[in-house]
């Protein structure tokens, strides 16, 4: 029997919840959180499951703005940090899966590198 490449079912949620898959499946992992999209996943992954909870505060007696008003008070903080660490999340992902932190900023050297590689000729240096 052949190792698998990409999750089962029960792996990708053990994953989504922190675990770690096996070695067979490096690849995927970095396509997760390095390839495109990958920000739009973790975006979902931390604020869509927190979503519903937060509807609660919408039942506490009082005008509809209220309990808005406290889900607005959670919820936009925990967007921010989300943002904000996201490449923090990634990296240490990446190392709990055994594979090289630089790989989470990768996309953004090449871009760095190509960007440099056209002023240089557009300067003569090339």
């Amino acid at each position: 029997m052949t190792e698998r490449s990409t999750p089962t079912f029960a792996q990708r949620v053990r994953y989504i919840a922190g675990g770690t898959l096996p070695v067979s499946m490096s690849q995927w992992v970095i396509r997760d959180l390095t390839g495109p999209g990958a920000a739009r996943r973790y975006l979902l992954r931390f604020l869509v499951p927190i979503f519903p909870p937060l509807c609660l505060f919408l039942l506490v007696p009082g005008p509809l703005w209220m309990g808005a008003g406290m889900m607005a008070l959670l919820y936009l903080p925990l967007i921010y940090f989300t943002v904000a660490l996201m490449y923090v999340y990634r990296r240490a992902r990446l190392v709990k899966h055994g594979l090289d932190p630089a790989l989470a900023d990768h996309r953004e050297r090449e871009r760095a590198a190509a960007d440099r590689a056209a002023y240089e000729r557009r300067h003569g240096r090339g």
